[in-house]
C-alpha cells in the first residue's frame, strides 16, 4: 500500500509537470501559427493508450511514462521525422518561422517549469508559512550520530556556524549544506574553528544508504522508550516517556551526557532522577557492566521538546504580499542547491555520481501517506529541477535547440538539417545512457 501511495503521487506530479511543460511549447507555437501535429503525455512508441484528433493536432497518452512531447511540423526533434524535412518548407512549419519566434517556442517549456515552481512555493508560503528549528537556537551544539560526522571533524557539543561562509538558517539544512559546500566553521568551547569538507563526503554519505538516518541531530534528552526484557531494571519504577535528568545526583540535560556518568558507576546500584510529566521522582536502578540501564531511547517531536524548554522553534506566517519574496527566495535556493549538487556529480572524485537516481529515487521522496503540503513542495522542487535540466545545452533537450537558434541569431548562419539530425541522435544516446545509469543506480541500491 505504501508503494502504491508513493507511486500514485509520483505519477500525478510527473503528469502535471509534463503537460504544463509541453503547454509551454504548444501555446507559443499556436500563437505564431505553427502547426502542432501531436500533443502527448508519455511516449507512444507503436501505439497509444488514448488518442483523439482535434483540428490539426492529435492529443493522446502513450504507454511509456518517460516524459511527453509536442510534435511541431518542420522541426527535427525526438520523432526524427526526416522525410518531412526533405520536402519544401511550408509557411506553417517551425523551420519557416523567424529565429526569435523559434527561440520563444523552445524556451516556453522551461519558462513554464520555473514559473510553476515559483508559484507553488509562493502559495505554500502563504497557505502554511514556515515552522523550523533555527540553527542558532541549537545553543548547546549538535549530537554526533555517525562516524561520517566524526570524519568531518565534528564532535558532540560543537555548534556549526557557517558553510562556505554562509550562515545556516535552519538546522534541517545542515546535511544538504555539507553536500553542497567545501568549507565550514564551528564553535567549540568558545573557539571558532575553520574546517574543510572532505571531497569524498558525498560518496560516504551515499554508501550509508538512504535509511541510515541523520549524521547530526540537535542534542536530545534521555527519554526512556521501553525496558528491554533482559534489562536488570525490569522491576524498577521507570516508565516509557520518563526523562532522566540526573544520575547519582549529577544533573544531565542531554542523553550524550548520561553515558559519561554511567561509565563511572558500572556494575553498581545507583539513584537516577526522572521527570514524569510535572512530577520528579528518584528511582533506584542497576547499571550493567557495560554502563547501560537496559532501556531504549525514546523520541520526542520538536514540538514536545519546545514545550519542555529544550528548543525554541521559529514559526512564520506570511501574508500573500510577504509570500511572494519568500517563495521566490525558496525557489532560488532550490535552484542554486541543485546546481551545486550537479557540479559535484560531474566531479568523479566526489563520488556524487553514486547518488544519482532515477524513477525509484524520485518516487521514494514522496511520503507514504497523502499530504498536500508535501506533495506540492516536492512538485515545486521537481518543476524547477525539470526546468533546469531541460535548459542544459544538450541536443535533444530544449537547451540544445536554444543553443543552435542563438548561434543562428548571432552569426546569421543556420545549422544544416543533417548536422541537426546527427546532433539530435547524439543527444538522444547521451540521455538514454544517463537514464540507464541513474535507474541502474536505483536497482543496485535496492539489492545492495
Amino acid at each position: 500500500m505504501e508503494i502504491l501511495i508513493k507511486a500514485s503521487q509520483f505519477i500525478l506530479s510527473l503528469s502535471l509537470l509534463i503537460v504544463l511543460h509541453e503547454l509551454g511549447h504548444f501555446i507559443p507555437a499556436k500563437l505564431f501559427k505553427t502547426r502542432v501535429e501531436k500533443f502527448y503525455l508519455f511516449f507512444d512508441y507503436k501505439f497509444s493508450l488514448i488518442k483523439k484528433k482535434v483540428g490539426e493536432t492529435v492529443y493522446g497518452i502513450g504507454w511509456i511514462p518517460l516524459g511527453g512531447y509536442v510534435k511541431i511540423s518542420g522541426m527535427i526533434d525526438e520523432s526524427m521525422d526526416t522525410e518531412q524535412m526533405k520536402q519544401p518548407a511550408q509557411p506553417w512549419e517551425f523551420r519557416s518561422k523567424p529565429a526569435w519566434q523559434r527561440l520563444i517556442i523552445m524556451l516556453g517549456g522551461v519558462f513554464v517549469n520555473f514559473v510553476l515552481g515559483i508559484f507553488i512555493y509562493i502559495m505554500l508560503m502563504y497557505a502554511y508559512g514556515e515552522k523550523f528549528l533555527p540553527n542558532e537556537n541549537v545553543t548547546d551544539g549538535v549530537w554526533v550520530q555517525d562516524s561520517l560526522a566524526t570524519d568531518l571533524g565534528i564532535q558532540t557539543g560543537d555548534k556549526v556556524l557557517t558553510i562556505d561562509g554562509e550562515k545556516i538558517k535552519k538546522f534541517s539544512e545542515l546535511t544538504i549544506g555539507f553536500v553542497n559546500g567545501n568549507t565550514y566553521q564551528i564553535e567549540r568551547n568558545g573557539q571558532v574553528i575553520d574546517k574543510e569538507i572532505p571531497e569524498n563526503f558525498i560518496s560516504k554519505l551515499v554508501d550509508r544508504g538512504k535509511d541510515a538516518g541523520a549524521i547530526l541531530l540537535p542534542r536530545y534528552p534521555f527519554v526512556i522508550a521501553e525496558i528491554s526484557e533482559d534489562s536488570p531494571n525490569t522491576n524498577a519504577d521507570i516508565q516509557p516517556k520518563d526523562i532522566v535528568v540526573a544520575i547519582n545526583g549529577n544533573s544531565i540535560k542531554y542523553f550524550d551526557e548520561a553515558q559519561t556518568e554511567l561509565d563511572k558507576v558500572k556494575n553498581q546500584e545507583i539513584t537516577i532522577t526522572v521527570q514524569r510529566g510535572i512530577e520528579t521522582k528518584q528511582v533506584v536502578v542497576k547499571v550493567t557492566e557495560n554502563g547501560k540501564l537496559g532501556v531504549g531511547l525514546g523520541q520526542l517531536s520538536f514540538k514536545d521538546l519546545e514545550k519542555l524548554g529544550y528548543y525554541q522553534l521559529a514559526e512564520i506566517e506570511y501574508s500573500f504580499a510577504e509570500a511572494i519574496p519568500a517563495g521566490w527566495n525558496k525557489s532560488w535556493k532550490t535552484l542554486t542547491d541543485y546546481v551545486k549538487q550537479l557540479k559535484k556529480i560531474f566531479n568523479p572524485s566526489t563520488g556524487a555520481y553514486k547518488g544519482l537516481g532515477g524513477f525509484i529515487s524520485i518516487g521514494s521522496i514522496f511520503p507514504a501517506e497523502w499530504s498536500a503540503q508535501s506533495f506540492w513542495n516536492i512538485t515545486a522542487f521537481l518543476s524547477i529541477m525539470l526546468g533546469f535540466m531541460n535548459l542544459l545545452p544538450i541536443p535533444a533537450l530544449d537547451g540544445g535547440h536554444v543553443v543552435f537558434t542563438l548561434w543562428e541569431m548571432i552569426t546569421g548562419k543556420k545549422p544544416g538539417d543533417k548536422f541537426l539530425e546527427y546532433a539530435q541522435v547524439a543527444g538522444f544516446v547521451l540521455l538514454v545512457a544517463l537514464l540507464l545509469f541513474a535507474n541502474g543506480n536505483d536497482i543496485f541500491r535496492l539489492f545492495k
